[in-house]
């Protein structure tokens, strides 16, 4: 079965009016949201109160063939240095 790929789509009668277009699409304003649960979003998880939750993360100090790059602060290991500058070293990334 050949299709022709020129043919137009859409006849006069099937394309849609611009307010019909505008009726479909919601309005930006309809809807308020609160800035702060914007920035914050929250996971609930069902049947399970986690507000005495105490969570125990252990923090390893600077390791010997480790650096904070001073552009991007991110800890990256010492083959990623590119240069160091006055105000500290610059990871490969950032130079």
């Amino acid at each position: 079965m050949a299709t022709d790929y020129d043919a137009p789509r859409k006849t006069d009668e099937e394309t849609d009016s611009i307010q019909a277009l505008q009726e479909r699409v919601p309005d930006k304003m309809s809807g308020v949201v609160d800035a702060d649960d914007a920035d914050n979003p929250g996971f609930e998880l069902a049947g399970q109160d986690l507000a005495d939750l105490d969570l125990d993360v252990v923090v390893l100090p600077p390791q010997a063939d480790e650096f904070t790059c001073v552009s991007c602060f991110l800890v990256k290991h010492r083959s990623q240095l590119d240069h160091q500058e006055k105000l500290g070293a610059i990871c490969r990334e950032c130079a």
